[in-house]
């Protein structure tokens, strides 16, 4: 008996995604480590943290020459943790680096025209900037969870770095932690992959095009939602936004699924609950969707 076409691609992007992120997280993790082992942390804090605002201008730009998706931008915010970085940049870093993906900046060029490509990355990095720097003010830094400033110990029973000057067995200790943050987050990580899989491979696009046609009043905000909880890799969700487009879904309204998509997913947010607090992830789910249904409608009153 053959297996549902459906279960079929449910199981095949399960496992592409679930080996995709793990060697994405292990390898970012590591470098990271690289990086702070030569990087003092005080230096971060003084790149991060620049008068009037230019933290943020070079947080959004670090973002933006990163090629990391919503996940892969996990390990890099808790480097930037760790370092004790201002939490304004950082929060425009966790916003910025998914959504100006140099691959989706690209795809959207030559797939829709450089116009709508310069309107979302304008978009992305307003936000971005001005969200960073609300959360700060408001004083959401106390929403982080304590344990995610602490790196894990890399000595156990049988590790011979225990005891030793830190210069000795560097690598192998910065691989350590590297492991041990993974089997922190392995359970999120899973959990996630698994209901953006089943969503993805069960979700229609003929659905969706309906339900975000110009026909429906609801369209943005409706497609705006329906992104996030998927997690599609920008080589994907680029052309899915074409096919949408020739089936009559909207211009504005695949904005919103852009931007929802790219700027968030189920698998990221589960991964956030280990380093924020309820009401800081409530926080960013608000600032996407707002970003997502805001740039809709911006670019249908424009465009």
């Amino acid at each position: 008996m053959q297996p549902h076409p459906m279960l079929t691609e449910t199981l095949t992007m399960f496992m592409f995604i679930a080996v995709e992120l793990t060697a994405l997280f292990l390898l970012i993790s590591y470098l990271v480590g690289v990086l702070q082992a030569y990087i003092p942390a005080a230096k971060i804090q003084s790149i991060l943290s620049g008068n009037k605002g230019k933290g943020y201008f070079v947080a959004g730009f670090l973002g933006a020459i990163t090629p990391f998706c919503s996940c892969s931008t996990i390990p890099f915010l808790k480097g930037l943790l760790r370092a004790r970085a201002n939490f304004g940049s950082m929060m425009v870093f966790l916003f910025a680096s998914p959504l100006l993906n140099p691959t989706i900046i690209g795809l959207l060029v030559f797939t829709f025209g450089l116009e709508i490509a310069l309107f979302y990355f304008a978009v992305s990095m307003t936000v971005a900037v001005i969200a960073g720097y609300l959360l700060d003010s408001f004083g959401f830094a106390r929403y982080i969870r304590p344990e995610a400033y602490i790196e894990p110990s890399s000595c156990g029973k049988k590790d011979s770095c225990c005891g030793e000057a830190p210069v000795i067995n560097k690598w192998k200790k910065i691989w350590l932690v590297t492991w041990l943050d993974f089997k922190k987050v392995l359970p999120y990580l899973f959990i996630g992959i698994a209901i953006g899989s089943v969503i993805y491979g069960y979700m229609p696009t003929e659905l969706v095009a309906r339900l975000a046609s110009d026909s429906n009043p609801l369209a943005i905000p409706v497609s705006a939602v329906i992104g996030i909880p998927l997690y599609i890799r920008a080589e994907a969700l680029i052309p899915l936004s074409a096919a949408l487009a020739s089936k009559g879904m909207g211009l504005g309204a695949i904005m919103a699924l852009i931007i929802g998509s790219a700027g968030a997913s189920l698998t990221e947010v589960i991964l956030l609950k280990s380093l924020f607090k309820h009401q800081m992830i409530v926080a960013f789910l608000g600032v996407v969707l707002s970003m997502a249904i805001g740039a809709g409608y911006l670019y249908s009153a424009l465009f």
